[in-house]
């Protein structure tokens, strides 16, 4: 077979997987399409008619794997501009500019260009977004529609909101309010929810789902019109016939003013720096572990928002909730993009008439949700932890971008990192000494023996900041990452917080890839705090060490640790390679693990991880206690978890289900699946599935090596954690005289 017929053979393989998965985002990309739409004060239907360009022109042109596109959350704010100075048709003849300076940038190869920014101001500039997003749907959320001047003022206005909620004198207001109250609960809520069959189904969509059987449930049941007042409820939702000949053409009068350029220049540059994230992100949630054309995607997406200009749409960007979502749900090429553009055509087609039972307040919780998620505190806290002058950074963008513009915000924002990095250096001319000059040196080491991958040794001078950083990520972007790398400092006195940030994500990517990515030369360099971003500096002082406070639950682990005889080291350990061959964690980012109960002798490992799913707004951070085991002998790679609707969903998208005979209970109460069918079915002896049989359910996974075991996602109590250690040790024994008759 050809590498064509290969291709073609693996593409038709995955499509059932891709077409499932495109199904469940067309979920959220409904309501969300429709919220972003009417929060930019556009027709409702242009942000499904965004999403159903992005994914059609977006999944055959463009250059990344797993992404998902439509209309982003950072142009908001833009949009609402250009509509109010430009007009609707205007402001559609802005987007269509804009994505021709897109494509132009794709053909110039300048799709790098948010590397030049600083990570904190890029991270203030989103929490601005959020603050913008969140202040406008606020009102409506409520029932209280307002028109102000400043974003600052839709903010400063929020309390009176809350107020004026409990004072409506109209009883459709009320409801409304409670509409949307009751809709951000479930955008809260929900993600804490940690069932598999409830996730089939996003927060959004059951949103769209409650909000149109509770209109059914006033005319069926009560015999009255929807109670929530007319005015908060959505309307202009055409059909596909009326959507063609509705479709306005953009009016290009205004090109030759100041404003129409300003609305092209901040769609453009807001377009491209959430496409650029949202592409960096999802690649680390890639199971296959690839990197994507980003110039080629930049040239896709500026095509597909020409043709969403055109055709009464906004601009189209990578968006990271949704493709975080595809990912999590077998998404492996480009056809799930696609497919997801076909299933909102469907949606339209036969279910258009039913969005209209669909209250504003409720689709702009989700926004408010959205929103807050940007502009989350947490995220001060921990830009704060990297570093003080971070988070001045990072507010300082903030302030400017909310009061006024995001371009001037990001802008401000690059000003004063390179003036806090002056400030710290202490040294004003170090910086433009050096800028323009040659700063990375590579030398490719070759090992001489054909089955070795080449090493590689670069050497970075004076110093590496977001002025600069980009030479070093063109050397790092020619390296294949199943190679040896080794990062030398030492000969570079100044290293930046969002070098550093860059930098970890190419050790995480060489190690999931089996290379080695190894920094060297930092040891006469010193930062203001322990996090593995902050920024560095050559200095003589030492690091200090910090005492450890244990916790109730540390102290039951330390205490129970020697019955077990096993020890206990409570420090947070990052070397976690050993997890990153499970296909468990094939789409998600280990951050540590901690709380370490093992005996490397019995080959016993327990330990809490705390790991993320998604990236960007759409990340989850998840905390989990799992049990290790090591065979002496190696064994075959398997999955195996309780069998159940989802399970057999699966099944039908692809996924093949191992059965076992003579053990028809068993193949009807697991779900096994695994590369190597026969190999499994031999290992799994009677005592092994008898074994399975008569003890509780647990997701059991091989890795060849060794087995994980866990059984939900959070943090098990000191019962459950003995349950688990049990539960292994015996498993352990079980497959120990498994072993020699598998052998």
């Amino acid at each position: 077979m050809n590498p064509k017929e290969k291709g073609i053979h693996i593409f038709l393989k995955a499509l059932p997987k891709n077409i499932f998965s495109g199904f469940v985002v067309s979920l959220i990309a409904l309501p969300l399409g429709l919220g972003l739409a009417m929060a930019s004060d556009a027709p409702p239907i242009s942000g499904i008619i965004t999403a159903i360009v992005g994914g059609v022109i977006v999944s055959i042109f463009g250059g990344s794997n797993v992404t998902i596109t439509g209309p982003g959350n950072g142009l908001v704010g833009v949009i609402i501009m250009a509509i109010a100075t430009l007009q609707l048709e205007g402001a559609y003849a802005a987007i269509a500019v804009s994505g021709g300076l897109l494509l132009l940038l794709g053909f110039l190869r300048l799709g790098k260009v948010a590397d030049f920014f600083p990570s904190s101001a890029i991270q203030g500039m989103l929490a601005a977004i959020g603050l913008i997003i969140l202040g406008k749907q606020f009102h409506i959320m409520l029932g209280h529609k307002i028109v102000r001047d400043s974003n600052l003022e839709y903010l400063l206005e929020i309390p009176h909101t809350i107020f004026q909620s409990f004072n409506h004198q109209d009883i459709g207001l009320h409801y409304a309010a409670i509409a949307g109250v009751i809709s951000l609960g479930i955008m809260i809520v929900y993600p804490k929810l940690r069932n598999k069959y409830l996730q089939l189904v996003p927060a959004p969509m059951w949103i769209v789902i409650l909000s149109i059987s509770f209109s059914y449930y006033c005319e069926l049941i009560l015999g009255t019109p929807n109670v929530i007042h007319p005015d908060y409820m959505i309307s202009g939702i055409p059909n596909v016939e009326q959507i063609i000949a509705d479709v306005k053409l953009p009016d290009f009068s205004h090109i030759n003013g100041f404003l129409f350029w300003d609305s092209v220049i901040s769609l453009t540059l807001i377009a491209s720096v959430e496409s650029l994230l949202s592409i960096k992100a999802v690649d680390k949630l890639d199971p296959l572990k690839r990197r994507s054309n980003v110039n080629r995607d930049i040239k896709a997406l500026g095509l597909a928002t020409i043709i969403s200009g055109f055709l009464g749409g906004l601009n189209v960007v990578t968006v990271i909730a949704r493709s975080s979502v595809n990912v999590n749900n077998g998404g492996t090429n480009r056809s799930s993009n696609f497919f997801h553009a076909f299933f909102l055509i469907i949606f339209i087609a036969l279910f258009s008439t039913q969005l209209t039972r669909i209250p504003l307040p409720a689709l702009m919780a989700i926004l408010v949700f959205t929103g807050y998620k940007l502009a989350s505190p947490i995220k001060a806290k921990q830009i704060l932890l990297i570093g003080k002058e971070q988070i001045i950074i990072f507010m300082t963008t903030l302030i400017i971008t909310l009061t006024v513009g995001l371009i001037s915000g990001i802008l401000i924002g690059a000003l004063v990192t390179l003036l806090m990095h002056m400030i710290i250096k202490r040294n004003f001319i170090f910086f433009f000494r050096y800028v323009f000059v040659p700063n990375v040196l590579m030398f490719k080491e070759e090992d001489g023996e054909e089955d070795k991958e080449d090493s590689y040794f670069i050497s970075v001078k004076h110093f590496c900041t977001f002025l600069n950083y980009y030479k070093l990520k063109n050397k790092l972007a020619d390296i294949p990452e199943t190679a040896d790398v080794i990062l030398d400092f030492s000969m570079c006195e100044f290293v930046d917080h969002t070098a550093m940030e860059s930098l970890n994500n190419y050790q995480d990517m060489f190690t999931k890839k089996g290379g080695n990515f190894e920094i060297n030369g930092l040891d006469m360099h010193n930062s203001d705090t322990p996090h593995p971003f902050a920024l560095r500096r050559v200095i003589p002082v030492a690091k200090m060490l910090r005492d450890v406070n244990f916790t109730k639950r540390q102290n039951q682990l330390k205490e129970i640790a020697p019955r077990y005889l096993l020890n206990y080291y409570s420090r947070k350990r990052k070397e976690v390679e050993f997890l990153e061959h499970f296909t468990y964690f094939n789409t998600k980012t280990v951050n540590h693990i901690y709380n370490q109960l093992s005996n490397i002798e019995t080959g016993i490992h327990l330990f809490d991880v705390e790991y993320s799913e998604g990236e960007f707004i759409a990340k989850e951070v998840i905390r989990s206690t799992m049990l290790l085991i090591k065979p002496q002998s190696h064994i075959p790679d398997f999955t195996l978890d309780k069998e159940g609707f989802i399970e057999k969903a699966y099944a039908l998208a692809g996924f093949k289900d191992i059965n076992i005979e003579a053990y028809e209970d068993f193949s009807k109460r697991f779900y096994l699946k695994g590369e190597n069918i026969t190999d499994i079915q031999n290992f799994f002896s009677d005592e092994l599935v008898q074994f399975f049989e008569s003890n509780p359910y647990y997701h059991i996974e091989s890795n060849g090596k060794g087995i994980l075991i866990f059984k939900k996602e959070r943090l098990a109590s000191i019962k459950e954690l003995k349950a688990l250690l049990d539960y292994g040790k015996r498993l352990k024994v079980c497959i120990e005289e498994t072993v020699h008759t598998y052998s």
